[in-house]
């Protein structure tokens, strides 16, 4: 029998509940985030799921400064540490924005947790998710939106193909994203579209193979 490959089912990205669904980010994402969603960002930024850093790389293009952490060693040097753990990890001082690209089915725990975050202070402060936009379906997510409604859903009009373990310029998908953005002090969510932006934001450097040339 023929393999379904419908987007219906492509689109479905299931992983194991004990894997660390890691799918690095297309750095031509966050330069997305930070130039039509955030653009005003110059502020502190934590990635508390950065993986191997392919998030923090481009964030500090934009931020002033910017820390990762992750629950898992991938390597890179980045201070390790579970993010839902209800205390700071030692490097890792104030924080004005929470972005990242965390696993899905955790979603809405880091949505939760990072709110609790980012809700005191003078400064602008937000969290950033890049979710697939079937994450703004369900119950329990609705609740999530209702008690914590974003600022902004920002909607790609193309698709960001990532590839579980690695960053893979030749990749495709079928899996639509997003990046949900909650500001603090907003409770009237828009919607907006991100443009086709990869042509324009894409550089050679940011893929493995560009930097070892």
């Amino acid at each position: 029998m023929a393999q379904n490959r419908s987007h219906a089912v492509m689109s479905q990205r299931t992983e194991p509940h004990n894997s660390l669904d890691f799918f690095p980010t297309p750095w031509w994402a966050t330069r997305a985030l930070c130039e039509y969603v955030i653009p005003s960002a110059m502020h502190v930024a934590w990635d508390p799921a950065c993986g191997c850093g392919d998030m923090v790389r481009p964030l500090m293009e934009y931020f002033l400064a910017v820390a990762g952490s992750d629950v898992h060693d991938y390597g890179a040097g980045f201070v390790l540490h579970d993010f839902l753990m209800p205390y700071m990890p030692d490097g890792i001082g104030g924080t004005d924005w929470i972005i990242t690209n965390p696993p899905f089915r955790l979603g809405e725990q880091f949505a939760r947790h990072a709110l609790k975050l980012v809700a005191n202070g003078a400064v602008e402060k937000g969290v950033a998710l890049l979710v697939r936009t079937a994450f703004l379906e369900g119950v329990a997510r609705h609740r999530l939106f209702a008690e914590h409604p974003p600022a902004c859903i920002a909607q790609f009009a193309e698709r960001v193909p990532m590839v579980k373990g690695r960053l893979d310029r030749t990749a495709s998908t079928a899996t639509s994203y997003a990046w949900i953005v909650w500001r603090r002090g907003s409770t009237d969510t828009r919607m907006r579209w991100i443009p086709p932006c990869r042509k324009a934001l894409e550089r050679d450097s940011d893929w493995p193979e560009g930097r070892a040339a």
